[in-house]
């Protein structure tokens, strides 16, 4: 009497890769979940902060305007200044706040020297950043 067979048939084996898709899954959901919370947690704490003069924002970084015009007429905030006067101008303001800058426009007709005495009289004011404005070029169609 037999019922059964004395083979068996080999089960399937183990398997020995790493299934990737539900680490890809999860860490998709992850990620859309961190997109979407940290814009949140920047913002999502609400202060009532007391008032004090004490702390006060620092001021922005101060400028002037300093301008030479073709003819070599030096302007400090579009007022007109003599040599003698740009340097006491100039000096005053490095007195208040040396690191105000000095924005300087200059016709590209002045010459090169009058653009240097200008400037050595900023520097011997105690004012040593000096920024140069220009226009940008225009294109040339093609």
């Amino acid at each position: 009497m037999a019922f059964g067979r004395l083979e068996r048939s080999p089960g399937p084996a183990p398997m020995s890769d790493i299934n990737m898709t539900p680490l890809v899954d999860v860490m998709m959901v992850l990620v859309v979940i961190l997109i979407l919370t940290a814009p949140l947690l920047a913002s999502s704490i609400r202060l009532d902060l007391p008032r004090t003069g004490a702390a006060s924002p620092s001021d922005a970084p101060r400028f002037v305007t300093l301008v030479v015009d073709k003819t070599g007429q030096a302007f400090l905030d579009d007022a007109p200044v003599t040599q003698a006067e740009l340097a006491a101008a100039l000096a005053r303001i490095a007195a208040r706040n040396p690191d105000t800058e000095v924005q300087l426009r200059a016709d590209q007709a002045v010459l090169y020297g009058r653009v240097v005495q200008v400037m050595g009289a900023a520097q011997q004011a105690g004012l040593d950043r000096i920024g140069f404005v220009a226009e940008p070029a225009t294109k040339a169609p093609r």
